[in-house]
């Protein structure tokens, strides 16, 4: 489902005061991806673990189609993630966990069906796949309500909630667990591997610093350092690499 050979991303930094007289418009060359490689296979849920700045949120976004790569081959279902079609996109979902999109004057349910708009969604089907989905996250008592009032833990739902509109068959998660207590995180997990992942077939690729999620939930672990691909495991063995203790 997800092929990735020696993929390459360049970004640059800013220019300085100095760089900017002498014509530079940018800085240096910044390497976020540097000849990374991996496979996942068709309903498989692969943990991308390491320290900040590894690259794990920029190879997300490539294989989301939201940033092109500077070489390399990236394929999702099959297909070339730097073309960015529509239908390639409605097949993969990027779900961040920091998202901020959200209208927080709005109520979660309204939120949804914005969304479900943009993703072109005649008004009545997508208003349907809206409550079906408030549904399945278990937000049904509280979908009317301003997405202000909500805690971090039921922000997530709708955020999990809004990344299932185009029923993806891969989805790419980044941080889902992020900002949450032990328990709505401990909950979360659950509710991802067993009703979202696991009861639909879907393949997962999940960048995260929780160890707990990574036991929980992954089949195996990659971990990523440097831009690279450092090593593969089982998740049990993710501390260890990782040199922390849990």
């Amino acid at each position: 489902m997800i092929h990735v050979a020696s993929l390459v991303k360049d970004f640059y930094s800013p220019a300085s005061w100095g760089q900017i007289l002498r014509g530079q418009l940018h800085g240096d060359v910044v390497r976020a991806l540097d000849g990374v490689s991996l496979d996942v296979g068709e309903g498989e849920i692969v943990g991308l673990c390491g320290p900040n700045g590894a690259g794990k949120s920029t190879l997300l976004r490539v294989l989301a189609g939201l940033v092109l790569p500077t070489s390399g081959v990236v394929t999702v279902c099959g297909a070339d993630a730097r073309l960015g079609s529509v239908a390639q996109r409605q097949r993969v979902s990027y779900v961040v966990g920091d998202e901020r999109s959200f209208s927080w004057r709005l109520s979660g349910r309204q939120n949804l069906e914005f969304f479900a708009a943009l993703h072109g969604q005649a008004r009545q089907p997508g208003r349907a796949r809206v409550r079906r989905l408030i549904d399945l996250v278990g937000m049904t008592d509280c979908a009317d309500r301003p997405f202000r009032e909500y805690s971090t833990g039921m922000r997530q739902r709708f955020v999990l909630a809004r990344g299932l509109l185009s029923d993806p068959r891969v989805l790419l998660l980044d941080e889902p667990t992020r900002g949450l207590d032990p328990a709505a995180s401990a909950s979360l997990r659950v509710f991802i591997r067993d009703d979202v992942v696991k009861a639909h077939g879907r393949t997962v690729l999940c960048a995260t610093h929780d160890l707990g999620l990574v036991k929980a939930f992954c089949d195996r672990v990659l971990v990523i350092a440097g831009g690279r691909v450092t090593a593969a495991a089982a998740p049990t063995e993710t501390a260890r690499l990782l040199g922390v203790t849990e």
